[in-house]
């Protein structure tokens, strides 16, 4: 590895360039992931086991009485749809991760749940002919897509779901945005989150106020793979953001809340809009 390497990829990228590698299919940073999501005292790959709960419930309070059908969108390790599964509704969970889906099928089997696992790109998920009464994606991935990535999902979701279902999602909103910027950061380990050999990790952020969009960058190098860049695109909305991207995608009765998790951190409590949109 080149010092000269390194420099070339620390400059401010282009809004939304995309790093050298994607780490939600790569199955050894997988397998950490799945140590942190069922780790039910933390919040980063998952929230929370408190808060999830909390969630469900508060997502259910929308969905009326009775057994419906939910599709629920970057379902990781199925702590969403295990609760609604368990409740008597008809779920059907999406993941680019194998081993989320494998997780997530195997805790099914272990529960005697009866959940519908498929391991795709939800960008790339073919509408579902028979319709969902909801479908719902949380942990503010919709943020996490460029625009183009946004109108082809809520193209999908409104192609899935039957007249009158709903979407619901969550998103970080405009509130104190520069506060979220997190700072630069390096590590070296043996082995790791990144790797399982030696590596070195460069953490840095960029902000483009204008298009309310952060950027988390990280540079990971080591003697087995070279230099690699992994980018976290995070876009911040307002009520009036999201309304107007919802309606050009043909939903109505848009409705957002600030109510739903509990305070602690910039990540939590009102710092993150509930958004309630229906076809």
């Amino acid at each position: 590895m080149n010092i000269s390497d390194v420099y070339a990829f620390t400059g401010r990228p282009d809004l939304y360039a995309p790093g050298t590698s994607f780490m939600w299919t790569d199955e050894y940073i997988g397998k950490q992931l799945m140590e942190v999501h069922l780790d039910p005292d933390v919040d980063l790959a998952s929230r929370k086991e408190s808060t999830i709960r909390r969630t469900v419930e508060w997502i259910l309070g929308r969905t009326g009485t009775g057994p419906v059908d939910i599709l629920d969108l970057g379902c990781g390790p199925g702590l969403y749809t295990e609760r609604l599964a368990a409740r008597g509704h008809r779920v059907t969970g999406v993941d680019i991760s194998r081993v989320s889906i494998e997780t997530a099928r195997e805790r099914a089997l272990q529960r005697g749940l009866d959940i519908s696992y498929i391991n795709r790109d939800y960008l790339e998920l073919e509408p579902i002919q028979s319709g969902y009464d909801l479908v719902m994606m949380i942990y503010t991935d919709f943020g996490v897509l460029p625009p183009e990535g946004r109108a082809k999902l809520l193209k999908r979701v409104h192609s899935s779901l039957k007249p009158g279902g709903l979407f619901i999602f969550d998103v970080l909103n405009d509130r104190d945005m520069s506060v979220k910027l997190p700072p630069p950061g390096w590590e070296s380990a043996a082995k790791g989150f990144w790797r399982e050999q030696p590596y070195l990790a460069l953490s840095s952020s960029f902000f483009y106020e204008e298009e309310k969009v952060m950027l988390t960058r990280h540079i990971v190098a080591d003697d087995v793979r070279g230099l690699e860049t992994y980018h976290f695109w995070t876009r911040f909305f307002s009520h009036p953001d999201l309304k107007d991207i919802l309606e050009t995608g043909g939903f109505t009765g848009c409705t957002f809340h600030e109510d739903v998790l509990p305070y602690g951190t910039v990540w939590e409590g009102d710092n993150v809009t509930f958004c309630v949109a229906r076809v």
